[in-house]
């Protein structure tokens, strides 16, 4: 593709298009292989950010519905029917604020932090697979880099 356009557009530089062509073939790749690990676990992405933004959130692993939807960037509706149906199967409960009985608090259950211990050890070792032919020794330089791209994007 580079040769082509160099060849049709001499006055062009398209290296940007490689690199941002490469970027979309390895984030459908990534995506690929993410969601069938998970999907050995039976949840989807948006399942798996749910339950690890509580687990991640220490003990009592409980966090509002408000604080979800910010640590997984989510509107509250979409939230809530990650909610629902996380719900459904047991792995996490809403519980009345301590502090305040008007609000709910979203608390992960036993069987909800088994679900994601779990997931996540396959999830952190998919990634580790993925990222393997990059030398550990470059996977912050790259890891910045890669953020650098988000800022010019307006990300």
């Amino acid at each position: 593709m580079v040769a082509q356009w160099r060849r049709e557009r001499p006055d062009l530089d398209p290296a940007s298009m490689a690199v941002f062509a490469r970027l979309t073939r390895a984030h459908t790749a990534a995506s690929r292989a993410i969601e069938a690990t998970l999907g050995r676990h039976g949840l989807n992405r948006g399942e798996f950010d749910l339950l690890a933004s509580l687990r991640r959130s220490a003990p009592p692993f409980r966090l509002s519905p408000g604080e979800l939807a910010r640590a997984m960037v989510l509107s509250p509706a979409a939230t809530t029917h990650r909610l629902q149906r996380l719900e459904e199967r047991g792995c996490v409960v809403r519980r009345s604020d301590p502090d305040d009985g008007r609000f709910a608090l979203v608390e992960l259950t036993a069987e909800g932090k088994a679900l994601v211990d779990a997931a996540v050890a396959d999830h952190v070792a998919t990634l580790d697979r993925m990222l393997e032919a990059l030398p550990v020794g470059d996977r912050a330089a790259f890891t910045g880099m890669l953020a650098a791209v988000e800022r010019a994007a307006g990300a």
